[in-house]
């Protein structure tokens, strides 16, 4: 006798990575998923719902979610039919730019939305998890979770990533106990056209009370510098969400799983020195001293010439074939 679907509630849902999430779920040949696909704004559902095609209304719900709001995240829930099983926090907001040009309510913006977001969508699903004992929460996290230094000026989003890593990793052993497993998908640089649009504002954006040495970085460094790691190292969303379906379908879900292999490198150079004094020499070198040698090292990993010792699948352990 097949097991009943599985209620998965995806947040994020307009756009990238969410919603690509959403559809491949919804169409599972298998069926084993309920997806109720959710968004803030419904006025951008459209997209969704023709990407979902004959799922909609079938296997595919899309609902009105506000992850910084209790009222909404309550009224939500309250519309969902049984039990959340598998829970995905994948709203999020980026932040580009000089501290010294962005305001604190913008900061405080992207700490509402990537970290107590995700808290705030936990603590509303857990008691049914643990009455249950079973339960799934996975998190799209990044590899700016793990190490902030070489994609600079993304200071406040690496921080808001950091938190939601250490926050998942303690909560992670607790959970074990009611059999609630715990899953950061780390990409890498994601090829959307979100990321697009944000290179091309912040490239003419002022960030008053920034000093020209500083504004110069950004402009003439960092931004040429992001354009090409996003050219050689980028992934599609789809390969981000192999990774994603991959990690829901598996028996023993991974605490982490990076979806990249081929900026494994990158972050292996972390772990080389505990100290982290060669890390930050080594990237500030790359970035404000040879530039170049930055960019043929991008290069060499968008070839593949480069070794790498890592893969996506491999790192974190077996887990069942793809659906």
């Amino acid at each position: 006798m097949a097991a009943a679907p599985r209620t998965v509630l995806i947040s994020g849902c307009s756009s990238g990575i969410g919603l690509e999430l959403a559809v491949q779920l919804a169409h599972d040949p298998k069926k084993r998923y309920q997806v109720v696909a959710t968004m803030r704004d419904l006025g951008k559902k459209e997209t969704l719902e023709a990407a979902a095609g004959e799922a909609l209304g079938q296997t595919l719900t899309v609902a009105q979610l506000d992850v910084c709001s209790d009222e909404s995240v309550a009224q939500c829930l309250s519309c969902i039919q049984g039990e959340v099983d598998v829970l995905v926090n994948n709203a999020g907001m980026g932040l580009v730019g000089p501290l010294e040009g962005l305001s604190l309510a913008a900061m405080q913006n992207v700490f509402d939305t990537n970290f107590f977001g995700a808290v705030r969508l936990v603590k509303a699903v857990l008691p049914g998890m643990k009455r249950r004992r079973q339960g799934h929460i996975v998190v799209t996290s990044s590899v700016m979770g793990l190490q902030g230094e070489l994609v600079i000026f993304n200071d406040v989003y690496a921080a808001s990533k950091f938190a939601l890593e250490g926050f998942f990793e303690s909560l992670a052993i607790q959970l074990l106990q009611f059999n609630i497993f715990i899953s950061l998908v780390e990409p890498g640089p994601v090829v959307t056209e979100f990321e697009g649009k944000l290179l091309a504002q912040v490239s003419t954006a002022e960030f008053p009370g920034t000093d020209p040495d500083t504004l110069h970085y950004f402009r003439d460094l960092y931004l040429p510098a992001s354009r090409e790691l996003f050219r050689s190292v980028g992934q599609s969303p789809q390969d981000v969400v192999q990774a994603i379906v991959n990690v829901i379908s598996s028996a023993r879900p991974p605490l982490r799983r990076q979806t990249n292999v081929r900026y494994s490198p990158l972050i292996m150079l972390k772990t080389v020195d505990s100290s982290g004094s060669l890390y930050v020499r080594t990237t500030h070198r790359l970035l404000f001293r040879c530039p170049r040698l930055l960019n043929l090292g991008l290069q060499c990993l968008s070839c593949g010439c480069l070794p790498t010792r890592v893969r996506p699948d491999e790192q974190n352990g077996a887990h069942d074939p793809h659906p």
